[in-house]
């Protein structure tokens, strides 16, 4: 089996009609002699923010000198970004030999593992192979039954922001979405909170108590802004300063939680200098997290696609380009709260192109185009991505600014027209 091959077969794989559990990882896993008991783990979960503290923390541990793994989805551009050592993708032949190794023993399962699963598989018996000293490992979608969650009890649990996303999978509210994604706490693993509602902090709190597992939360009263610009922010966090290339208010609490991550992993006998800390910040890479990728006029590419996000967007819209005229390229995926995402987004908009992302669950870009005409701004609604750069790039001329928002999908194709692929 070749990298092609293997790619094929990989998305040739349906999630659909697959029950929720651990069954499916857990029987693929035990064939493979179980790779995860020989790793140690930090586990992230949450509805914004875990990627990006994913990033953070991977690039420390490497300023410290461990082997880290990083496992984390979707990808922008390349299936491979998924599964780094060291940030370094793994490699197409690695992948393909990985794949190969594991299609025999998917297939003859009963109860045949999701792609997610064959990739958690893949990631972990990599890791093992390559010696990580540890992983960082992303949660795919909740947290109880996501096939992460396989592992161990990890050397440390960490509860990003939660709010409403995957309503139909995991809850309605943000309390049931915080209890499932609660389930990767386990009994002796310490966890690490990023502050939130009460109610949500509350479920956190019981399922901690329930399993002994001791919690620590981030304290954001702590974290002062210092600098802030399009080339990065620098801050100080309880009494120390730091700096980080990525944008947004929301950056800043993350980075908090991740330096209290650091702090956690020292007291369970890692060694995480100051100067790793500090280094490993500076130097992290998360692309399209309202990333600048283009001047004159300006195009920030950003990721986000629910409520939560488009706040964030908003506010650092608002912050960074108060004067500009702000086109908002946009697409969207049919199963999202998009009516919700661009109720928080308007008030930064003054005109929208809309397209329709690289997915089969894409709404059209003219559903999507005939929707935002409520707001009573131009939309105009084209037929490629390709199309749609050009068309808000001469919307904005030399005056206004184009920010492009609303699915991951797309976010790759974008970056790739600005040769950042």
């Amino acid at each position: 089996m070749n990298y092609q091959e293997a790619l094929a077969y990989i998305d040739g794989v349906s999630w659909l009609g697959s029950k929720p559990g651990l069954g499916r990882i857990a029987a693929l896993l035990d064939k493979l002699s179980n790779p995860q008991k020989e790793l140690k783990f930090i586990h992230i979960a949450g509805t914004n923010g875990k990627g990006s503290c994913a990033a953070m923390i991977a690039s420390v541990l490497k300023a410290a000198g461990y082997r880290t793994g990083l496992f984390t989805s979707p990808y922008l551009f390349r299936f491979n970004e998924r599964m780094q050592i060291n940030g370094q993708e793994i490699p197409d032949e690695t992948l393909a030999a990985l794949v190969s190794a594991l299609q025999p023993l998917a297939d003859a399962m009963e109860d045949h593992p999701s792609e997610f699963e064959l990739m958690t598989a893949a990631a972990l018996l990599w890791y093992r192979q390559e010696r990580c000293d540890l992983v960082v490992l992303e949660v795919g979608l909740g947290g109880r039954f996501d096939a992460t969650n396989i592992i161990d009890a990890p050397e440390a649990a960490v509860i990003m922001n939660i709010g409403l996303d995957h309503t139909a999978v995991l809850g309605d509210s943000v309390e049931q979405i915080a209890a499932e994604k609660a389930g990767i706490i386990k009994p002796g693993s310490p966890v690490l909170l990023y502050p939130q509602t009460e109610s949500v902090q509350a479920a956190i709190r019981d399922r901690c108590r329930e399993v002994g597992a001791p919690l620590v939360m981030a304290d954001f009263t702590q974290l002062v802004p210092l600098f802030d610009s399009l080339e990065g922010q620098a801050f100080s966090y309880r009494d120390r300063p730091y700096a980080i290339p990525l944008l947004g208010a929301h950056q800043l609490r993350n980075a908090a939680v991740v330096i209290d991550l650091a702090q956690l992993l020292n007291q369970r006998g890692w060694q995480i200098s100051q100067d790793a800390l500090e280094h490993g910040l500076y130097a992290v890479s998360w692309p399209a997290r309202f990333e600048p990728v283009h001047q004159d006029p300006y195009v920030i590419v950003d990721g986000g696609h629910n409520p939560q996000c488009a706040l964030a967007v908003r506010d650092s819209l608002l912050h960074y380009f108060p004067e500009s005229r702000r086109i908002l390229l946009t697409g969207v995926l049919a199963d999202k709260d998009y009516p919700s995402l661009f109720d928080a987004l308007d008030p930064a908009a003054d005109a929208y192109v809309c397209v329709s992302p690289n997915s089969e669950r894409a709404l059209p870009a003219a559903a999507l185009a005939a929707h935002l005409r409520r707001f009573g701004k131009p939309v105009i609604a084209c037929d490629s991505i390709p199309q749609g750069i050009e068309t808000a790039l001469e919307l904005a001329g030399r005056e206004a600014m184009v920010c492009a928002m609303g699915s991951l999908y797309m976010a790759g194709e974008i970056r790739d027209y600005f040769h950042l692929n």
